[in-house]
């Protein structure tokens, strides 16, 4: 057999994806967990960190304050799709908040607090935290519970998210013959928010969110008006032990992009550290050099860069055919934290009348699972985007970036982000 039909071979993904992450070099359930869960719960037990107990919520609100999650960020889920699925209903809907690497799941009257966070070696880590009071509140991991969705194809086949629009029964039980959605930036805003309220303003655009449903509509037109533009949800549920009264149609909208970027740097992660430890396997077998570099490696680099520079740059996402608005102080709080270019732009800024952000590009990027991707698939991943965001005709995939666009997306990068390509410096300002 040749070098080239071994490599062909070796470095081929295992059969099961779903598996792949249990395997070296990732080792997903045998390896310590180092992210801001982790680290948080080492302050706990040193005593140099504590969590405030609320009697109405538990360990919520201090949990938030703790890992700096914003109540604004709330949204609300009630179809019964996650794992304390027996005491959520649409009158007692699942709330979750969310910061660029920490997701919080609340079940008012629930025995635990659900955490998952974006772990920079793992993925996608979950904990939760019993609704107990004590001196040392403690976050647990969760592995086979949690994998058993959260690890297979809806999720790219590693540890990660899911969003799902379902056509949910009274009960908020999925009427699983009509069908469902996954949510992403590129699924249209017809086909989102199927079993959760969704508190905002998108003039005549619809949505499948804040109604139950006994069969699948025909057509969205023929769906029940009553839930679209609602900005009260007083008359759906008890707002008794929730923090605020929003589900915000922006923050929705944000989670459906942060999740499916997370779950893409995840992959691509994966799938170059799989490549690389296989490689450096091959070059001990067949006596090679270390630095030797297979041709199938390179394919599996060239690919986890191309994915990423999609999936950071919008492409495919569904535009919004006029306005939406939330109903919080999601959309103030969340452009503030910046950081801003020399002309005081942000990834963070809104768009909201044809897409989500003004700048089209992840502000992922600024996040500690970038940081760590493998150094040969970070400087692959900025050698397209310099070739996407340079080039007068950047190709079908990114036409929906215009050159304004681009240029704009090019010196807010330079201003702010390391490892951004030197010579966009010399930009001049838009």
């Amino acid at each position: 057999m040749t070098l080239a039909m071994v490599a062909s071979v070796a470095l081929a993904a295992p059969s099961r994806a779903e598996d792949d992450f249990e395997l070296p070099p990732i080792r997903y359930s045998a390896s310590t967990p180092d992210n801001r869960i982790s680290r948080l719960q080492s302050r706990l037990d040193a005593g140099e960190a504590t969590l405030a107990w609320d009697d109405s919520v538990g360990w919520l609100s201090g949990m938030l304050e703790a890992l700096d999650v914003p109540v604004s960020s709330q949204t609300l889920v009630f179809s019964k799709t996650s794992l304390q699925q027996t005491r959520i209903s649409p009158r007692n809907p699942r709330a979750l908040y969310f910061n660029d690497d920490v997701y919080v799941g609340y079940v008012r009257s629930g025995e635990v607090v659900e955490v998952s966070v974006a772990d920079p070696a793992l993925g996608t880590v979950f904990y939760a935290m019993e609704q107990v009071p004590g001196e040392r509140p403690r976050f647990v991991r969760r592995t086979e519970d949690c994998l058993l969705c959260h690890g297979g194809s809806q999720t790219r086949g590693v540890p990660g998210h899911i969003i799902r629009s379902v056509y949910p029964s009274p009960s908020g039980q999925p009427i699983f013959s009509a069908g469902s959605h996954r949510v992403d930036h590129t699924t249209p805003l017809a086909d989102r928010w199927g079993g959760w309220y969704v508190t905002g303003r998108h003039g005549s655009q619809r949505h499948l969110g804040n109604l139950t449903y006994t069969a699948r509509p025909p057509s969205a037109e023929e769906a029940d008006p009553s839930g679209q533009n609602v900005t009260n949800l007083a008359n759906r549920f008890g707002p008794s032990g929730y923090l605020t009264p929003h589900s915000d149609l922006v923050a929705l909208s944000v989670l459906a992009h942060q999740v499916a970027a997370h779950n893409a740097l995840t992959r691509a992660s994966f799938d170059v550290r799989a490549a690389l430890h296989r490689e450096a396997a091959l070059n001990r077998d067949f006596d090679q050099p270390a630095d030797y570099r297979w041709p199938s490696t390179n394919t599996v680099l060239d690919a986890a860069a191309t994915a990423l520079v999609e999936c950071f740059l919008f492409c495919n996402e569904a535009p919004l055919a006029g306005p939406i608005e939330g109903t919080s102080p999601f959309a103030t709080d969340f452009a503030t934290r910046g950081p801003a270019d020399h002309l005081g732009r942000s990834l963070r800024q809104f768009d909201l009348e044809c897409r989500l952000f003004r700048h089209p590009c992840s502000f992922l990027i600024y996040s500690a699972s970038f940081d760590a991707l493998p150094d040969e698939l970070r400087a692959r991943f900025w050698a397209g985007m310099d070739r996407v965001l340079t080039k007068a005709d950047p190709g079908a995939r990114f036409r929906h970036l215009s050159a304004d666009d681009r240029k704009a997306i090019r010196t807010i990068l330079a201003d702010t982000k390391t490892g951004a390509p030197g010579h966009w410096q010399g930009d001049s300002p838009n």
